[in-house]
């Protein structure tokens, strides 16, 4: 006797189709799984044997052989344990043999009923690819694994309802998708509450605007958090693409709640300074999204740059320039997207008042170096925007309004995203800092007076090439927000005053 059932499995971000076959022989009872099942698969013998038998459905006393194929690939999880379920009830006859355009995914609790599994999303777009019509998961996926277009899931709250369906006893209702609305309107802290901060929140728009990484150096108080976390606020809204990316990576990490369907807010992530390498790239037994990656399309905030292991701020170079990150592994290897903003913050020294008028520095000038010198010089070179959080002046704090409200500042930010969006079409980028050095020239030309006063910076500053191209990115941004073609002078200056706290090339 014998029966096989589709199903799903996730590497990465990539779903494939697993097909499970039961097959039923003569022989002293016993349960023996193959093709390469992780400890968590081999235990669904147990969870599997429990529900069949709790939900009355009859046990077979015979030799049972379940094979999970392509037999060269690892099955990890808990998410066969309803195919398993349905192959040996098929098996048996106890029920119809399921179809090859129908997939099942779940894990079981003893009692058969169906709990939420990890990875939802990437198996139901593999589904769909490989032409599966019909998905069976746990109720609390359904939302969103029916993101995908095309594809019918049915949610169930136990096993015995998917057999009572597919028996043609009691239909499950499919779910029903929720649509994407890209207009999504920010509902977190706004940028009306800061209070002074004049330059900062001008380079937070100029960051917005081209997509382009920042770093805040101040006194502690001043702020530098509060901006931050208002960031993404004046950012535009997650695209259908976007999103959809964005919540594969949450249901790969296991961090999309139950009941939801594509996320919808630019994620956000604040990992504490205690944070390790691997935590940070990704990483682990089974290679699992890091904080980089869950920062896709969003923003990684890293408060108090300097107190960070010089490992974890290392392992953030490649992700910054290459946009993915690629962890490997002895069980397997997986390549996850890292498109992010980051933005960090810093004291000016290890006091935190060195230069900022509000109290006298403790710090001795080698101190102060020593502490500046934690940041790598390549780090900072891959930081486009240096900016100046100054104290805040009692004036603007007593102020009864504030300062500009987040939904203002987000109109001009979506304008200058969507002019960047039509000049790069086709390109594969969207955004002023994301433009490659070999067209670099191509988009961002300069006056005679400025490309002269360039000149005179990079000899005298002795940039590198990589930060040549970010103070031409820099600059092309805050041409596009002062609505000029060309980049003048006053564009060059002002991308040239967020380069603060570069070295001398000899010091790097």
């Amino acid at each position: 006797m014998y029966a096989h059932i589709v199903s799903l499995g996730v590497l990465g971000l990539e779903g494939y189709p697993v097909t499970v076959e039961a097959h039923l022989s003569g022989g002293l009872p016993k349960f023996v799984m193959v093709g390469l099942p992780d400890n968590a698969v081999k235990e669904s013998s147990e969870r599997v044997r429990s529900a069949v038998k709790n939900l009355h459905c009859p046990w077979p006393s015979s030799h049972i052989t379940v094979n999970f194929a392509p037999a060269d690939v690892r099955k990890t999880g808990s998410l066969y344990d309803l195919p398993v379920f349905i192959g040996i009830l098929a098996a048996q006859g106890q029920m119809p043999q399921p179809g090859p355009h129908q997939a099942f995914l779940g894990e079981l609790g003893l009692d058969g009923t169906l709990r939420p599994i990890d990875g939802t999303l990437p198996m139901a777009l593999a589904a769909v690819r490989s032409g599966i019509t019909e998905l069976f998961v746990p109720a609390e996926n359904a939302a969103e694994a029916a993101v995908a277009e095309g594809l019918t899931v049915y949610p169930a709250r136990s096993a015995l309802d998917v057999v009572r369906h597919l028996r043609g006893e009691q239909a499950l209702r499919p779910a029903q998708s929720d649509g994407y609305d890209e207009s999504g309107q920010w509902l977190g802290p706004d940028f009306c509450d800061v209070r002074g901060q004049t330059e900062a929140r001008r380079a937070m728009e100029v960051a917005a605007a081209g997509g382009h990484n920042l770093l805040m150096v101040g006194p502690p108080g001043t702020g530098k958090s509060m901006l931050a976390k208002r960031l993404p606020g004046i950012l535009p809204p997650l695209s259908y693409e976007e999103a959809l990316e964005t919540t594969a990576i949450y249901s790969v990490a296991g961090l999309v709640r139950a009941g939801t369907g594509l996320i919808r807010e630019r994620p956000f992530r604040s990992p504490h300074h205690s944070v390790s390498s691997t935590a940070l790239a990704g990483g682990g037994s089974m290679p699992r999204p890091g904080e980089v990656s869950l920062a896709h399309n969003g923003v990684l905030f890293l408060d108090e740059l300097p107190e960070f292991s010089r490992d974890a701020l290392e392992v953030l170079r490649q992700p910054l320039e290459d946009g993915r990150v690629t962890v490997s592994r002895v069980s397997g290897c997986a390549t996850y997207p890292c498109r992010f903003m980051l933005v960090a913050a810093m004291n000016p020294c290890k006091c935190g008042y060195f230069g900022s008028g509000v109290r006298e520095c403790t710090c001795t000038p080698s101190a102060i170096d020593r502490y500046r010198q934690r940041i790598s010089g390549p780090l900072l070179d891959r930081i486009d925007i240096h900016v100046e959080a100054r104290a805040v002046e009692y004036s603007d704090l007593a102020a009864e309004t504030g300062g500009e409200s987040s939904a203002a500042i987000r109109a001009r930010v979506e304008a200058v995203r969507r002019l960047q969006r039509e000049r790069y079409a086709g390109m594969g980028f969207l955004c002023n800092a994301h433009l490659p050095s070999g067209i670099l020239r191509r988009y961002c030309r300069l006056t005679p007076v400025a490309q002269t006063m360039l000149q005179n910076a990079f000899e005298k500053m002795g940039y590198s090439a990589r930060a040549y191209d970010r103070i031409l990115r820099v600059a092309r941004t805050i041409a596009d927000l002062n609505g000029v073609e060309t980049i003048g002078t006053a564009e060059l200056m002002e991308a040239l005053q967020y380069r603060r706290m570069d070295r001398p090339a000899a010091a790097k």
